[in-house]
């Protein structure tokens, strides 16, 4: 068997294509929820402490000096992006708990009940009309 051959027969399997949607939407969730966070969640927090704006908050190390820039730690960057991880994974953990609460209730959906002696009965019934009148 031919590489190519092999290869489209990979590519074409519904697992990779389920997969390479997934992380296409994941991407794009996550632009969503960096925004969300950004602009939705931190400005009001910022604000209640003071009007802090977290991604400007940092420790410098060292002044720019001439033309090398500036040595700093800028926790605020990581405190917003800490923020967009906790979101998402809020988010995915709702997500994957609704998913398995529909798997439960699809999976506990009654099966039909065998029908009862009458019913058996009155179907046979039926059944011997219709073979008379035909």
């Amino acid at each position: 068997m031919s590489i190519v051959k092999e290869f489209k027969e990979f590519a074409v399997k519904g697992n990779v294509v389920d997969l390479a949607v997934g992380v296409i939407i994941g991407a794009a969730f996550g632009k969503v929820v960096t925004s969300f966070v950004a602009d939705v969640i931190m400005p009001p927090i910022g604000l209640a402490l003071g009007g802090v704006n977290f991604t400007s908050l940092q420790i410098t190390l060292k002044e720019a000096f001439e033309k090398q820039p500036a040595v700093a730690l800028r926790y605020g960057s990581f405190l917003q992006t800490a923020f967009d991880f906790l979101i998402v994974a809020v988010a995915i953990f709702m997500m994957v708990k609704l998913i398995n609460r529909l798997k439960r209730q699809e999976a506990a959906a009654p099966t039909p009940a065998a029908p009862t002696k009458d019913q058996v009965l009155l179907e046979e019934i039926r059944d011997a009309l219709r073979a008379r009148g035909a």
